[in-house]
């Protein structure tokens, strides 16, 4: 085991340098001047030659890099040249809130997912399958920040019932916080419970067919017990290596719908950041992201061996 995490964890940093790497080399292909990004347009000429030299702009991508790199291993990811100040800082703002939403989401898709999928299994043909199945493969197409700009014109402009922008930890204010998260977490999970909806139907399905389960019937045992001890406990393992998936997902289509409820995490920030041209807080949030999704895949994997003994390191 312990080779084994060794082994993925220096899999995971190899990615995070490949990610590093072509991160930092669009980064600095865009087409907008970093100088005046940070200085402002209004700087003279000669300014602006000190400033660019000062930049290290002048330098050839590769030393940048291991510039960056080097001072990103030391703690220091540099200053925003938006908010003016240390880019740890500014993340450790908006990270908190990108984690609690994903977490969430994922806690409150899974279980929902997997129960509705278990019911279109045992009820397959039936009409609960029918429309399950339906609802399932239609939500599962829609895209988060579609459902996210059609519940704020449903329920904040034409009705008013919820607030349109606004993030508060439970802690804080917990009737507030269930007001502003109501939709952002609905836009989030609805996919994921969809998506898990069809995979445990499948996988279920695919249980109820084994020789174990004919075994069982043969044996006289009731539906409910064979369903319960047999089919859930070898159907839903598959299950467990979609959470990696899910959670890089959630990450990634958080961005959209951050932005449009105005919920200052990650993926706003991650907006902003491109709009106004923030070169090392768009390095760090791809970096953050990129590290995020790999520690989910590792838990996955890790999740999935202890559940399946099957499952063999080598």
């Amino acid at each position: 085991m312990t080779r084994y995490i060794l082994n993925r964890i220096g899999q995971t940093l190899l990615i995070i340098v490949i990610v590093s790497f072509l991160t930092f080399l669009l980064v600095n292909l865009m087409p907008k001047d970093q100088v005046y990004a940070l200085y402002g347009t209004d700087i003279s000429q000669e300014d602006y030659e000190i400033l660019y030299k000062r930049l290290n702009l002048d330098k050839p991508i590769l030393y940048r890099y291991g510039l960056w790199a080097r001072n990103v291993l030391r703690g220091d990811w540099g200053i925003s040249y938006q908010y003016h100040m240390p880019v740890g800082e500014v993340i450790g703002l908006k990270i908190g809130v990108t984690l609690y939403l994903s977490v969430v989401s994922t806690l409150i898709s899974f279980p929902l997912g997997m129960l509705l999928g278990i019911i279109t299994a045992v009820k397959r043909g039936k009409w609960q399958d029918t429309v399950l199945t339906l609802l399932a493969n239609l939500t599962n197409s829609l895209p988060a920040f579609v459902v996210a700009i059609v519940m704020l014109y449903l329920f904040c402009i034409k009705r008013k019932l919820l607030p349109t922008s606004g993030f508060t930890f439970p802690w804080d204010d917990f009737p507030k916080h269930i007001r502003q998260i109501i939709m952002p977490m609905f836009c989030l999970s609805l996919g994921g419970i969809a998506g898990v909806c069809r995979q445990t139907r499948s996988s279920m399905l695919e249980a109820i067919r084994q020789d174990y389960v004919r075994t069982a019937r043969s044996k006289g045992l009731q539906e409910n017990t064979i369903v319960k001890r047999h089919v859930m406990r070898n159907g839903l393992v598959p299950i467990i290596t979609l959470i990696g998936g899910r959670l890089a997902h959630i990450v990634g289509g958080s961005m959209f719908v951050e932005n449009v409820f105005a919920i200052p995490g990650m993926g706003t920030l991650m907006i902003q950041s491109v709009n106004s041209v923030d070169v090392p807080i768009m390095q760090a949030c791809v970096m953050m992201t990129a590290l995020m999704i790999s520690v989910a895949y590792l838990v996955t994997d890790l999740l999935y061996l202890a559940v399946d003994p099957r499952i063999s390191l080598k």
